[in-house]
C-alpha cells in the first residue's frame, strides 16, 4: 500500500507567491530562462535554471551552476522570500486550465515505494538528465520538481479533500501568465493529516509516475548516495497525487537532427514500407491512432500505418512504439531515444508550430506528431511491469516550481 507523510515545505509569502512561481526547469531552456527572469528578482528560476545568473558561456552541467542555486536558496530565505513551515503539512493544489479543473494532493512519498515498485513506472530515464538532478538536489538540499503522481480515484479521498477545500480559504489563489489558475490550501489539522495517510495506506495499492521520472529516480539515488549520512527527510520526495479521472495527457512529438544519411525523397520512400503516405494542406496533429504527421522540406504529410505492421501487446500497440520500431530505429538509425544527440522531444502543448520551427530554422530535419497516449494505456503498461519508449506523455496543465519545495537536510 500507498505511504505518503506531511511535510514543512518551504514556500514563498503570499503576496509574493505569483512572481516566485515559475514554469518547471524542464520545460524551458536557459534562453528563455532567462527572458522569464529578465524583470523578476523573486522567480524560482534563479534557483531552478540558476544559469541565469551567470554568463551564458558557463556549461549549465558545471557545480557553478548548482553552487549558484544553494546561494539563491539561502538568500530568498535571508530576504524573507522563502520561509519553512513550522509543522509537517499536506497541501491541496489545484489547477484550472481552460475552464478545467484538477485538484491533487502535494506529500512526500516514499523512496522504499519507489524502489519497491509501489510507485510504478513506464518510462527509462535518460542519465544525463537524471545526473543534473542529482548534483541539484545534493548540493541544494532541495527537491525543488514535484513528481507529478497519478491514482485510480478513491471516493473517501475526494471527499476529505472536497471537504477541506470547501470549509478553508486558499492560502494561495492566483491565474499565471499563461492564464492557468493555481490554488493551494494548507492542510494543517492533525486529524485530517492522520485521516489522509490511513485513505492512502489502506486504499491505494499504488501511484503512478505521471511525469517526473527523472526527478523520482535522483530523490531515490541522492538518499542511496548519502548512505549513513541520509537524513529521515531523504526518505521522502516531493510528489503531487492525482485521481486518475481528473488527469488529461496531451502528445509528445520527436525532432531529429538528420535523415541519416537519405535525402527527403529517399527517407519518403523508405516510409512506404509500413505506412501510407500523403502529403497533406495543413499541419497535421493526428486525431486517431496510428496515424501520424510528418513535417519535412517545409511540407506536411499524414502517415497512417499500414495493416500488420505492429503488435496488438500493450506496448506494441502504442503510436510511440510504432514510431520508435519502424521510423527512429529502422529508418533513421536512432537505436536509444534516451542517450541519441539526434534526437529531441517536443511537449504537445507547445502546438505542431514549434515542430515547424524546429526544422524551418535548421536546427533540426524532420518533425513527428503523434496521437496521445490514454491514462488507461499508461496504468496497463505500468502494471505489465514493461515501459514506453521515453517521453512518451506530456501532461497539462503543469505545477509551478517554488511553491512548495521539500528540503532533505533540515
Amino acid at each position: 500500500m500507498t505511504t505518503i507523510v506531511p511535510f514543512k515545505a518551504l514556500r514563498p509569502t503570499k503576496e509574493l507567491a505569483p512572481k516566485v512561481a515559475s514554469r518547471p526547469y524542464d520545460v524551458l531552456n536557459s534562453a528563455e530562462a532567462r527572458e522569464e527572469v529578465a524583470n523578476n528578482p523573486y522567480s524560482f528560476l534563479h534557483i531552478t535554471k540558476s544559469e541565469v545568473d551567470l554568463d551564458p558561456s558557463v556549461d549549465i552541467h558545471t557545480s557553478k551552476v548548482y553552487e549558484k542555486a544553494k546561494e539563491n536558496i539561502q538568500i530568498f530565505r535571508d530576504n524573507g522570500v522563502l520561509s519553512k513551515e513550522n509543522k509537517p503539512c499536506f497541501y491541496i493544489y489545484r489547477l484550472i486550465m481552460n475552464g478545467r479543473s484538477q485538484t491533487g494532493l502535494v506529500a512526500g512519498s516514499s523512496v522504499d515505494d519507489y524502489e519497491n515498485d509501489i510507485i510504478k513506472k513506464h518510462e527509462f530515464t535518460r542519465p544525463q538528465k537524471e545526473q543534473d538532478r542529482i548534483n541539484h538536489i545534493k548540493i541544494t538540499g532541495a527537491q525543488t520538481g514535484n513528481v507529478f503522481l497519478a491514482y485510480k480515484n478513491v471516493d473517501e479521498i475526494d471527499t476529505v479533500i472536497e471537504n477541506w477545500k470547501g470549509q478553508h480559504v486558499p492560502d494561495y489563489d492566483f491565474t499565471a501568465d499563461d492564464s492557468i489558475q493555481h490554488t493551494i490550501w494548507i492542510v494543517n489539522d492533525d486529524t485530517v493529516i492522520a485521516v489522509i495517510e490511513q485513505l492512502f495506506k489502506t486504499k491505494v495499492p499504488c501511484t503512478y509516475i505521471a511525469d517526473g521520472h527523472h526527478r523520482a529516480a535522483s530523490a531515490a539515488k541522492v538518499r542511496k548516495t548519502l548512505g549513513s549520512e541520509a537524513t529521515p527527510s531523504a526518505d521522502y520526495f516531493l510528489t503531487t497525487l492525482f485521481p486518475s479521472n481528473q488527469l488529461h495527457i496531451l502528445d509528445y512529438n520527436r525532432v531529429v537532427k538528420d535523415l541519416n544519411g537519405l535525402s527527403a525523397d529517399e527517407l519518403k520512400a523508405a516510409l512506404q514500407e509500413d505506412f501510407e503516405v500523403a502529403e497533406a494542406k495543413a499541419a497535421v496533429s493526428p486525431a486517431n491512432l496510428h496515424e501520424f504527421g510528418m513535417y519535412l522540406d517545409g511540407k506536411w504529410y499524414q502517415l497512417t500505418t499500414k495493416a500488420g505492421k505492429y503488435t496488438n501487446d500493450p506496448i506494441g500497440i502504442l503510436d510511440v512504439t510504432i514510431l520508435t520500431n519502424l521510423i527512429l530505429d529502422k529508418v533513421l538509425g536512432i537505436k536509444d531515444q534516451r542517450t541519441d544527440s539526434r534526437i529531441d522531444f517536443v511537449g504537445g502543448i507547445r502546438g505542431v508550430k514549434e515542430l515547424e520551427k524546429r526544422v524551418n530554422s535548421g536546427e533540426m530535419a524532420v518533425a513527428f506528431s503523434l496521437h496521445p497516449v490514454s491514462i488507461e494505456q499508461l496504468f496497463d503498461i505500468a502494471d505489465s511491469g514493461n515501459v514506453m519508449p521515453p517521453k512518451s506523455t506530456w501532461f497539462e496543465p503543469k505545477l509551478r516550481d517554488g511553491l512548495l519545495t521539500h528540503l532533505i537536510y533540515e
